[in-house]
């Protein structure tokens, strides 16, 4: 109950800022959700584009795994939210901007970082730092399981640069769709990103909300603003290019 009158809540504030839309001005709060694995590199620099650009929108923002991202839009805590198209339920809708490919992160001494680019079946005898998040394992972890192979789960993390810093310091290798701007691990460490060869899904890069939501002003610029934004400036900063 308390969760629906905050929802309420919001909604009845968000009156104003709907009258403001209609007539034609961009200006209101907005709560971006944004997957924790890339919100570093990504919404700082869009935030700061955006309000440059529509300096009466006040943005807060929250950082969470995808299954609390479904959450927070369902309860109408956040508005959108930047993240990938992993096991998106009907009730939500999704505009893909940015096509990111698997890579392995490798230590800079492991066997493989010297080649250009690693079949799954050449990492099955190598130990794994799996990013356990939620579809997100699922998701890297289908790799071998299509390939018949049985993965070997070294260690576990749920937070990126704990990953990166296991990987970088020889616990084992992991699997990415987004690298870090350096191949730095957060203690200075080097490391390799390399692609994983052969037929895999991609993860999209893009923006969620709730399908049956009422589309206003505010989040129709924000949509734009992120499409350009993006397009414009992560293949460049991830070398995805």
């Amino acid at each position: 109950m308390l969760d629906h009158a905050k929802g309420v809540l919001q909604q009845a504030a968000g009156l104003t800022d709907l009258a403001a839309s209609l007539s034609g001005s961009i200006r209101g709060p907005l709560s971006i959700g944004c997957l924790s694995t890339f919100a570093q590199v990504v919404l700082p620099g869009l935030r700061r584009s955006f309000t440059d650009q529509y300096s009466e929108v006040r943005i807060s923002q929250i950082e969470a795994n995808q299954s609390e991202l479904f959450i927070l839009l369902r309860q109408a805590k956040i508005d959108v939210a930047l993240t990938y198209d992993l096991d998106l339920p009907r009730d939500l809708s999704f505009h893909p901007m940015l096509s990111l490919p698997p890579l392995v992160a490798l230590s800079e001494t492991h066997p493989l970082a010297d080649q250009q680019s690693i079949a799954i079946e050449e990492l099955a005898d190598y130990p794994m730092v799996l990013l356990d998040l939620p579809y997100s394992a699922d998701y890297f972890l289908s790799f071998f399981t299509r390939a018949g192979l049985r993965v070997n789960i070294a260690e576990r993390t749920q937070d990126m640069a704990v990953m990166r810093g296991l990987v970088a310091n020889g616990f084992g290798y992991s699997i990415v769709n987004i690298r870090p701007v350096n191949d730095l691990a957060p203690d200075g460490k080097p490391m390799r990103f390399l692609p994983l060869s052969g037929d895999h899904r991609p993860m999209k890069m893009g923006l969620l909300s709730i399908a049956s939501s009422t589309r206003i002003q505010l989040h129709d610029a924000f949509l734009t603003h992120a499409n350009d934004w993006i397009s414009a400036h992560m293949p460049k900063l991830l070398k995805t290019r």
